[in-house]
């Protein structure tokens, strides 16, 4: 059957069922990350604020690699709006914590002065906090602590179980419910790492940074004009995505299979338990003892092999997160490809999400082919063209051996959108009766014109303001600062939420008092470990 018959057939059969479909009750998270700066614009060197709670236990206020990244977490939500007032709330509460410092509303970071001067994040004395921490310590020494300053937006999604049930129905599938999710799961993420580099062209917002983010390091950006404090590449899209950024050399030679689950989990336990040349020259410990890294492994642990998209599920407590997958199956997904939108306060549009919405329904719809190595190999190129090249109008892409121009591409993918917002916007799952068609309508014209994109009007805001990259971000993270400042939270959600930052310091003493009482912290990580065993 193909591609486009299996999708018409699911979209009919999601259309006849009407608002039985269970479209309408798409869940939807955020994970949105931002750095702390001093009013000059440098990193902030202050712990993380009392006032935030504990890292290690508040539900949707945390840190990420360093101890200045702020992570904000929402609830997952049907709706979008109330989904963006969620992180809204949560920036306007930040503000009254961390005094007359601000957010930056960039991806790539401020201005830096080397690895010494990125604090790490802290997570308490408890085993499980002891864990997070050497993580991150782990992380600085592999890939060096100015990766660890770059922002993103994290976009989790599931569509809800009476929908499951419509499409098993519909396939005549035998299997199981969760097998069956797990399997049209496994099947989107495919299909997603085959078409992602649309949503770097999209929403890519990184096609510059400060010089001292690659002082020392080898890489390709040129300056930008006549500013030496500017670097960029022309027609950049997400240098975040690209090899200065989450793209790991040492992981090049990881090919982590999504053909089902077996698989998966088999192809990264591998990389969970291989010794790595470079990683064991680094070492387990200093001249003193003291622990360098988790191990000496290609990955320390999963969250450290960096893809666009994770399968994703709640794990228990000390479960490791691809045995949680293995025993319960796959739960939601995680897009993890975004930058911040600099141009929207919060990071993220209502209109993104929107197509994000459209663009993962398509994945987990249409047909999806198992992947090869070689397959492999023209989506992770693809992925590195569009970061350096994706707005220059001679750019080809790998498609099943040979070079297909990114507009044809792209408009093939756009054209098969039309029927799945055409129902979005007929069950009402926007706010307005066109909302899907909408968000289509403006993507279609940034693939028209590169100079609508994210990445192109930030280097012509550099051109037309005689400002460098870092200029530039700072007087937008003024600009969002003082809209957040301007709208102070109603009393009752100011207390409420000063309550959950006291009890998540409360949960971390309980943690503590008990990891001081229980196995020790080698005892700990030798347990955490047992867990993956190749079978």
């Amino acid at each position: 059957m193909s591609e486009r018959s299996l999708l018409a057939e699911r979209l009919a059969a999601l259309t006849a069922a009407g608002a039985e479909s269970g479209l309408a009750a798409i869940r939807r998270g955020l994970e949105k990350e931002s750095l702390r700066v001093t009013p000059t614009g440098k990193l902030a060197q202050t712990a993380h604020p009392t006032a935030l709670g504990s890292t290690l236990t508040h539900p949707s206020i945390t840190t990420d690699y360093s101890e200045a990244l702020l992570e904000f977490i929402t609830a997952p939500s049907h709706s979008v709006s109330a989904l963006l007032g969620q992180l809204d709330e949560i920036h306007r509460y930040v503000y009254t914590a961390i005094g007359d410092e601000r957010l930056w509303v960039n991806s790539m970071p401020c201005q830096l002065s080397g690895d010494s001067h990125i604090p790490l994040a802290e997570y308490g004395s408890s085993n499980s906090g002891r864990m997070k921490t050497l993580y991150r310590e782990g992380l600085g020494h592999r890939y060096g602590r100015l990766m660890q300053t770059i922002a993103g937006v994290h976009f989790n999604i599931s569509l809800d179980d009476q929908t499951w049930q419509l499409l098993r129905q519909q396939s005549g599938s035998s299997l199981e419910l969760q097998a069956y999710k797990t399997e049209q799961y496994l099947a989107g993420i495919r299909n997603f790492r085959r078409n992602f580099w649309l949503l770097l062209y999209l929403f890519g917002a990184a096609p510059a940074v400060c010089r001292s983010f690659v002082a020392g390091r080898d890489h390709p950006l040129v300056a930008f004009g006549d500013d030496p404090h500017t670097l960029h590449s022309p027609y950049a899209t997400s240098l975040r995505m690209g090899n200065l950024g989450y793209q790991s050399d040492a992981q090049s030679s990881l090919v982590v299979c999504y053909n089902n689950l077996a698989q998966y989990r088999k192809t990264l336990l591998s990389a969970l338990v291989k010794p790595y040349p470079a990683y064991e020259q680094i070492g387990l410990r200093d001249a003193s003892g003291r622990r360098l890294q988790l191990n000496t492994h290609l990955l320390q642990i999963e969250n450290e092999f960096y893809s666009p998209i994770r399968p994703k599920r709640t794990a228990k407590s000390g479960e490791a997160p691809v045995n949680a997958l293995s025993a319960r199956g796959i739960e939601y997904i995680e897009v993890r490809c975004l930058d911040l939108d600099p141009f929207t306060t919060g990071g993220i549009s209502a209109e993104t999400i929107r197509f994000l919405d459209l663009f993962v329904l398509h994945c987990l719809l249409a047909d999806s082919p198992l992947v090869d190595e070689r397959e492999y190999r023209e989506n992770l190129e693809n992925q590195s063209r569009m970061v350096y090249r994706g707005r220059d109008p001679a750019l080809t892409l790998q498609r099943d051996g040979g070079e297909m121009g990114f507009g044809d591409w792209a408009g093939e993918l756009l054209d098969a959108l039309e029927p799945i917002a055409a129902l979005m916007d007929s069950h009402g799952s926007g706010s307005g009766p066109s909302d899907y068609a909408a968000a289509l309508a403006a993507m279609r014209a940034r693939v028209a014109d590169s100079a609508l994109t994210p990445s192109a009007q930030i280097l012509a805001q550099l051109r037309e303001r005689g400002e460098t990259f870092y200029q530039w971000a700072a007087a937008r993270a003024v600009e969002q600062c003082d809209d957040y400042c301007a709208r102070p939270l109603p009393a009752e959600r100011q207390q409420a939420l000063a309550a959950d930052a006291a009890q998540s310091l409360a949960d971390q003493a309980a943690l503590e008092s008990a990891s001081a009482a229980g196995p020790s912290f080698e005892q700990f990580l030798a347990d955490y470990y047992r867990q993956y065993q190749l079978d």
